[in-house]
């Protein structure tokens, strides 16, 4: 079997005209004039040169760190621990006047801070 031999060359791909080079254009000159058959956006103006760069969604994420809030503490010295006593009027309330006395004991008490001794009523 013999191969059949091309004579044919395909036709290219486009066709360059030569025509002149493009000239530079000086550093203050105007945008040159859109192609033949080009139609702009007739939807919107363009927008003004304000100066504003977009960011495109980026964000900018500020990392708080959580406030420790521990129970009890000494709001005075914030080192210590509130310790409840109760006092003498609060106990005296608890024995003579038993049932309700009680209520009043619990609601007569004082804390004081182990570390600095002020005393929160």
């Amino acid at each position: 079997m013999d191969k059949p031999t091309v004579t044919e060359q395909p036709p290219p791909y486009y066709s360059a005209a030569p025509g002149p080079p493009p000239q530079a254009q000086p550093a203050g000159a105007p945008y040159p004039p859109p192609p033949p058959g080009y139609t702009p956006y007739a939807g919107a103006a363009a927008p003004p040169n304000t100066g504003y760069l977009p960011n495109y969604g980026a964000t900018t994420n500020i990392i708080i760190p959580p406030q420790i809030i521990a129970v009890n503490a000494c709001p005075a010295c914030r080192v210590g621990i509130l310790e409840e006593d109760f006092t003498c009027l609060g106990i005296l309330c608890a024995i003579f006047f038993f049932p309700i006395g009680i209520l009043c004991c619990l609601a007569l008490r004082n804390r004081r801070c182990t570390n600095c001794g002020a005393m929160f009523g």
